[in-house]
């Protein structure tokens, strides 16, 4: 809920992937791991053109999550051959004269225009983003925070009510709830003692929560049925949930920060030049 911007920054963290790394996601991370990466490293010719290993980095950009689909050992070489494709089409298409018309001319204005983008972004957004500006969207992010009431409670689950009754009969009398539920438990949480750990209204079916929160804490209940079977529940404990830690958020925060710095990049550009938008 306070993430609601994943699908934005996917869509940025795209235009940052760099030629390097976009070879490493290709099945060729353990042979840049041995060497320095090089770009310009020739690895195809089609007639007097060449394929560096760069335009590989740059088809994979252009396939997105496209190219997940291809196991990942086959990637590099399936990106390979739609370069040698593709040049080889080019070549056919300014052989017919097709680079020389203007709707050509505008297509690569735009191409050029969207690589430029891209360059852009990847030198100013690559500045590091500071611990404090981290921690001050975290404060802000959660400045607004309402815990919810939440209950730590062990249980014992029996198949019928009268199990359940002896069980309370025996605590009663003093046996450890503990040792009762590693015994006679039939649930999963037997062998932890009963442990539930902490839980809050709608984590629990409702028979079973409306059991526990009726409860003092260390007192045990009288026999709760659910959809389960019979529960013994003891209150262990109750609290307000807290935020999470900062470190447990830690990517999401900078995500966001990232996000703010992308736009405020962009607005600040949009507001210092004569934009016309003309229908």
């Amino acid at each position: 809920m306070y993430f609601a911007n994943s699908a934005t920054f996917a869509k940025i963290a795209k235009l940052f992937t760099t030629s390097a790394l976009s070879l490493a996601l290709l099945g060729g991370a353990a042979a840049y791991a041995q060497q320095e990466f090089d770009p310009f490293k020739v690895i195809a010719k089609v007639g007097d053109e060449v394929i560096t290993e760069s335009e590989l980095g740059y088809a994979l950009e252009d396939m997105g999550d496209e190219i997940s689909a291809i196991p990942q050992a086959e990637q590099r070489q399936f990106l390979l051959q739609m370069l040698v494709d593709m040049k080889v089409m080019a070549q056919a298409a300014r052989s017919a004269g097709m680079a020389d018309t203007e709707v050509f001319a505008r297509r690569k204005s735009y191409l050029e225009d969207r690589a430029l983008r891209r360059a852009y972004l990847q030198d100013v957004m690559s500045t590091e983003i500071s611990d404090e500006d981290i921690q001050k969207e975290y404060d802000a992010v959660f400045a607004d925070f309402k815990g919810q009431e939440q209950l730590r409670a062990r249980h014992i689950l029996l198949a019928s009510e009268d199990d359940a009754k002896a069980v309370v009969a025996e605590l009663d009398q003093g046996k450890d709830f503990v040792e009762l539920a590693k015994s006679k438990s039939t649930g999963p949480s037997g062998p932890q003692g009963g442990d539930l750990g902490y839980f809050s209204d709608g984590d629990m079916v409702p028979e079973f929560f409306a059991g526990a929160n009726a409860l003092e804490i260390g007192q045990h209940s009288q026999p709760v049925q659910s959809q389960f079977g019979w529960h013994v529940i003891k209150l262990e404990d109750r609290k307000m949930s807290e935020p999470p830690a900062l470190e447990q958020v830690y990517p999401q925060v900078r995500q966001r920060v990232l996000v703010q710095k992308f736009e405020a990049l962009v607005e600040g550009l949009k507001a210092e030049a004569n934009i016309e938008i003309i229908e």
